[in-house]
């Protein structure tokens, strides 16, 4: 991997605020990803793929709802990232099916404020921080994790020099838990089938199982340290046996 690569393997594990380009994304941008279970030679494969390691980074993530978990229960799912900010996870189209998720990521914080109480069914505050309307609102932590995580990025053989990099997120929590994700950001709904196909041939070559089935960090973290939470989300799906954000193994939640 060159010089480039062994630099990065020995960095130490980073705060999350020392690399400022984490979790700050053009509004609007569309998040297409899917996760999986990593094994002890995703990383190797990655390697022989071509990927290159960008980072290695410690951050704390603090998720905020009701205590109905009404944000939740809409499939609006919102975190703070120590060192990064507010950001507001929304649904995107709802005709995306298979293992896979897309979600519109806000991190405007008035366009935050917007969407909450839009969602939460309350008049605009006149506030452009979230801090400021956590309490109107009625919202609290519900999970807050730290997480380990090695970043990737990759172009996949063939692909156009000028066509957007495959991000791939290698994370374990604090409470145990890894997961792999394989993302891709586009501008337009229409871009969403070619960003698929490509996340679906990276996964193919890591040995991703077509099908298989990894929850979010977030939804594993209520499983395990809130189970009414959890059992609370499990009712409210429409679905009746994984909340939202399980239905596709892919929630990009966490």
């Amino acid at each position: 991997m060159g010089f480039g690569f062994m630099q990065t393997q020995l960095q130490s594990w980073l705060p999350a605020h020392q690399l400022c380009h984490l979790g700050r994304m053009a509004q609007g941008l569309i998040e297409v990803e899917r996760k999986f279970v990593p094994g002890p030679g995703t990383e190797e494969r990655l390697q022989e793929l071509g990927g290159t390691l960008e980072h290695r980074v410690i951050f704390r993530d603090s998720y905020y709802d009701t205590p109905e978990l009404s944000l939740m229960q809409a499939d609006h799912w919102l975190r703070q990232r120590e060192g990064s900010g507010w950001e507001l996870k929304c649904p995107g189209a709802a005709d995306v099916s298979g293992p896979h998720t897309e979600y519109v990521e806000l991190t405007a914080e008035p366009a935050v404020v917007a969407r909450l109480c839009e969602v939460l069914g309350a008049e605009i505050l006149g506030a452009g921080h979230v801090a400021a309307v956590l309490g109107p609102l009625g919202l609290q932590e519900v999970a807050s994790f730290v997480t380990k995580r090695s970043a990737w990025k990759l172009v996949l053989s063939g692909a156009d020099e000028e066509e957007p990099s495959l991000r791939v997120d290698l994370d374990t929590a604090d409470f145990g838990y890894a997961v792999g994700e394989v993302e891709a950001l586009v501008h337009e709904e229409a871009e969403v089938p070619a960003a698929l196909e490509k996340i679906h041939s990276l996964s193919s070559m890591l040995g991703v199982p077509a099908q298989e089935s990894a929850p979010s960090k977030l939804i594993v973290y209520l499983q395990r340290f809130r189970p009414q939470d959890y059992q609370r989300l499990l009712k409210a799906n429409s679905s009746g046996d994984k909340p939202p954000g399980t239905t596709d193994p892919d929630s990009s939640l966490g």
